[in-house]
């Protein structure tokens, strides 16, 4: 199986988390680009403040690639204004995909206005800009009872709001691949979570997230169903090699 066109290549780290400055990470962000362009996956995903520099490349190449971020990440606790406003300027930089952080921990604490409100305003403005939008839910931060109603939750935001033609253009993702578990629970995409999604999202596609490192685990969650897998080892995985990055 060909699988290049299921992988969203990741790199998320800031300077500080990568135990670079400023300039280094660049160079990383530059060759993560460069080589999602050379192995024609399906998207490169960075940081808002490398959006520029990435569409840059790819449109320099005449690549195919797709350019997408992240907004108000890893937390997703910003307000919807804020959110909005990231994602505005991550359009403006050249954006194609944007992955909001749902705000998971008003949904725990039970305030569900918020979600509904943030998916609808947010979701409307990537879709009216052309762009996939995806929103992040954090698996590792609910339980299996939370998940099935935060994926059903954003489904029947998207349906009740948007013709048919725009669900696919909606996705509910797994992880961040930032939350920090207890020591040895995942953080990012399993079998059982991604169950779960698929079952309570459809008809919108979803995105596993974190913890994907090898072709196999690969294969298993596009066999499931999933549309779109992020990872920061995705020309490893291409190749049928395992990895230990983390996404």
């Amino acid at each position: 199986m060909n699988i290049k066109q299921y992988l969203d290549s990741t790199y998320l780290k800031t300077a500080s988390q990568a135990g670079l400055d400023e300039d280094q990470n660049i160079l990383v962000v530059k060759k993560y680009v460069q080589e999602a362009i050379d192995e024609n996956f399906k998207l490169i995903m960075i940081r808002p403040n490398m959006v520029s520099i990435a569409k840059k490349m790819v449109v320099e190449t005449h690549s195919n690639v797709g350019v997408g971020t992240v907004i108000d990440f890893p937390e997703g606790t910003s307000s919807v204004d804020e959110k909005l406003n990231e994602a505005t300027q991550a359009i403006q930089d050249g954006a194609d995909d944007l992955d909001f952080v749902c705000n998971y921990k008003a949904f725990v604490n039970g305030n569900v206005g918020i979600i509904k409100e943030e998916v609808l305003k947010c979701t409307r403005l990537g879709l009216d800009n052309g762009k996939i939008v995806k929103w992040i839910i954090e698996v590792a931060a609910l339980n299996d009872k939370q998940i099935v109603q935060l994926s059903a939750l954003i489904k029947n935001v998207v349906i009740s709001n948007f013709k048919e033609v725009f669900y696919n253009s909606v996705f509910v993702k797994s992880s961040t691949g930032f939350y920090v578990t207890q020591e040895g629970i995942p953080n990012g995409a399993t079998i059982p979570a991604i169950t779960m999604m698929l079952e309570n999202s459809f008809p919108l596609p979803v995105k596993a997230a974190g913890g994907v490192r090898t072709y196999d685990e690969a294969v298993a969650m596009i066999k499931l169903g999933v549309k779109r897998i992020g990872t920061s080892g995705a020309k490893e995985i291409a190749n049928g090699e395992g990895t230990q990055l983390e996404y």
